[in-house]
């Protein structure tokens, strides 16, 4: 149906002229956007259910609403077909709940991107990719649902670099960051249910993210070895990153996963190895300078671990069939920012 639209209109010749007026209006992330004619978003508003005037989320720390117009029209400039509309709306009502933390992970130095996982029927739905070079480029739904997250950043929260946006040095992610979880050819539970959405339910999960770490073990088939690959990088992480104890998310793509699962392991099984693996001691961080930026009650060999509780590590099966590679994809900074599960309404 028609929408009647707010915003303000431009008259401009072409497609070229739109992408250079909206370079030098700041309104991009760089890359060229689609024109966001009124059809265009309209049909999006369509797709998602919402009027022009509807409020999506609000960011808390400023109050800045994120109206769906606003939205619909980064969603358009983004490249999203209106079928992606749905999946966008419930990534920013994720991102807008306080245990994200949207306004202290945008403004952070720390760089982070929102990582978003989708899971449920909505997946194949909108073509979206969990298995070939997934983390990468070639899939429309998956990289322009993210890039559309940054443009609503950019344009309707003003996370603009240099200015609210105080990142030192960002990472490829917060162009676009956005899988899908490979729930047909994995017997785990998805990761959504795991997060009490019900079997059938699309949903999305988000959390901010640092880059993801790329693993490789393609010499055992020791599920303690597999897994002690991921550990190390989580170790890693906690020496020469955050000390803080948070969300990670360990991607196991087909090959690596086919070894666990032969060999009994469930998400379960492993999230209790890495909660127990994936630790430090303080005379690790005294060797960096690290040593008294967290509790001192302990001597030398105190330890301190990557994951508050097993729970705290998010397990997503993705990836292509060959290689045994994985990713370790780690928080901002601890617990000062959750992951959040929410229903995708389509």
């Amino acid at each position: 149906m028609s929408q009647s639209l707010r915003s303000k209109r431009y008259d401009l010749t072409d497609a070229f002229a739109v992408n250079e007026f909206y370079h030098a209006k700041g309104w991009t992330d760089g890359l060229p956007i689609v024109p966001p004619t009124e059809e265009r978003v309209s049909e999006c508003l369509d797709a998602a259910g919402f009027a022009p005037g509807d409020i999506i989320g609000i960011e808390q720390v400023r109050q800045r609403p994120i109206i769906a117009e606003k939205a619909a029209i980064n969603a358009v400039l983004a490249g999203c077909l209106p079928a992606y509309m749905p999946v966008v709306v419930a990534v920013l009502d994720a991102m807008c709940d306080a245990q994200y933390n949207l306004h202290g992970t945008s403004a952070s130095t720390g760089g982070a991107a929102p990582f978003i996982v989708v899971n449920g029927p909505v997946r194949t739905l909108i073509g979206m990719n969990a298995t070939h070079n997934v983390l990468g480029n070639g899939n429309r739904a998956n990289a322009t649902i993210g890039r559309a997250i940054r443009l609503v950043l950019i344009n309707v929260l003003g996370v603009i670099p240099g200015e609210m946006d105080r990142s030192t040095l960002g990472h490829p992610g917060k162009f676009t960051f956005c899988i899908a979880e490979d729930e047909e050819d994995s017997p785990w539970v998805p990761l959504a249910q795991e997060r009490e959405i019900p079997e059938g339910q699309s949903a999305v999960t988000v959390m901010a993210a640092g880059a993801p770490r790329q693993i490789m073990n393609e010499w055992t088939a020791d599920p303690e070895q597999i897994l002690e690959t991921f550990a190390a990088e989580m170790r890693h992480n906690m020496l020469t990153y955050s000390v803080w104890a948070g969300n990670y998310v360990l991607v196991i793509p087909k090959q690596l996963r086919d070894l666990l699962v032969a060999a009994g392991w469930q998400k379960r099984d492993i999230r209790e190895y890495i909660f127990r693996s994936a630790r430090v001691i303080r005379s690790d961080w005294a060797k960096i300078g690290k040593a008294n930026i967290v509790d001192r009650s302990g001597g030398p060999m105190q330890e301190f671990t990557a994951l508050k509780e097993p729970s705290d590590l998010l397990i997503v099966a993705a990836g292509g069939p060959a290689g045994g590679f994985g990713a370790v994809i780690p928080p901002w900074l601890g617990s000062k920012a959750r992951a959040v599960t929410k229903p995708i309404d389509l």
